[in-house]
């Protein structure tokens, strides 16, 4: 069972630089809000409503976490076995799914609209991670992870390569922006939005990281490179802050590994965020976008930190 630290600072929170502190409240805590999932992904946070959706994939189910009384409800099942979400620039909940094949936007009345399930006759894999652009472009991967069993989707053979894809806010129309990346995951633009970075979870023999430049007006990647070499860590989901380091979800391996990762814009560890378990992605919310929202494994943390997250995670 989950005992939070009654000691501040919370030793949870953990400095691995010095620039670190300046990013941690010494008396702020780790905090379980919810439990009793199969696999936490894809957390979102609606100011408007002030709650947080977030995904348990193999349950099938997108479930919601209200800020003001911290009830846990059902907010939608079945959720075709629902990955990541994020809001559009118009406040609207998109989500990728793993058993749709297909990236939906929930409408202001609750109706669903299908933004992407194929390109060219041939469907999508198993949508993952998705992040909308400021030009109101919407940016997901799409990897094999949820059509090669039935735990997480169901098995169908892939039709089209694992990339990542960028959806036109204005046009709808679908671009294929980069199909070298081993098992493209989450994904996320530097604050200036110059720099798109991928996990790359199927890079052998360590995950990576990845960084991309974006030109031609953000319609086009290049100089795709190595970010981070993940070592004996596994990247999942990832946001970033106004100061552009990488808040990742982190684990699975060893007991020390689990919880979140902190990055500096240069790639360097700075800061580690302890969880009982692996954290597969998070979000940052609040009123001030101060909150960082952890999905991990069989449940959902939080934490106030001293910067605030990028809009459009």
């Amino acid at each position: 069972m989950w005992e939070p630290s009654r000691r501040y600072p919370d030793p949870n929170v953990q400095t691995l630089d010095p620039a670190f502190n300046a990013l941690r409240l010494p008396l702020a805590s780790v905090e379980q809000l919810a439990s009793g999932c199969r696999w936490s992904e894809g957390p979102v946070y609606f100011g408007d409503g002030r709650y947080v959706l977030w995904s348990d994939i193999p349950n099938d189910r997108i479930l919601k976490w209200e800020e003001e009384t911290g009830a846990v409800s059902v907010f939608r099942k079945t959720s075709w076995n629902a990955n990541g979400n994020t809001r559009d620039r118009q406040g609207r909940l998109v989500t990728c799914e793993h058993r749709g094949r297909r990236v939906t936007r929930t409408e202001y009345d609750g109706s669903i609209t299908v933004l992407m399930d194929s390109y060219q006759g041939k469907t999508l894999n198993s949508p993952n991670d998705v992040v909308v652009k400021s030009d109101g472009s919407i940016w997901f991967t799409d990897p094999v992870f949820g059509i090669s069993g039935y735990y997480e989707g169901e098995k169908f053979p892939s039709e089209v390569p694992p990339a990542v894809w960028r959806i036109d806010g204005q046009t709808g129309q679908a671009t294929m922006m980069a199909d070298d990346i081993d098992g493209p995951n989450g994904l996320a633009f530097s604050p200036d939005e110059s720099i798109l970075y991928v996990v790359a979870s199927r890079a052998s023999p360590n995950r990576l990281i990845r960084a991309f430049d974006v030109v031609d007006g953000g319609k086009r990647l290049a100089n795709n490179r190595v970010f981070i070499d993940a070592g004996p860590g596994t990247p999942d989901g990832f946001r970033v802050d106004i100061d552009g380091n990488l808040w990742c979800g982190w684990g699975m391996g060893t007991e020390d590994l689990d919880g979140v990762r902190v990055f500096d814009k240069t790639g360097k560890p700075i800061g580690h965020i302890a969880l009982p378990e692996r954290c597969a992605n998070l979000c940052f919310g609040g009123r001030h976008r101060n909150r960082l929202f952890m999905a991990a494994s069989h449940g959902l943390y939080a934490l106030y930190v001293n910067t605030q997250g990028v809009a459009g995670g």
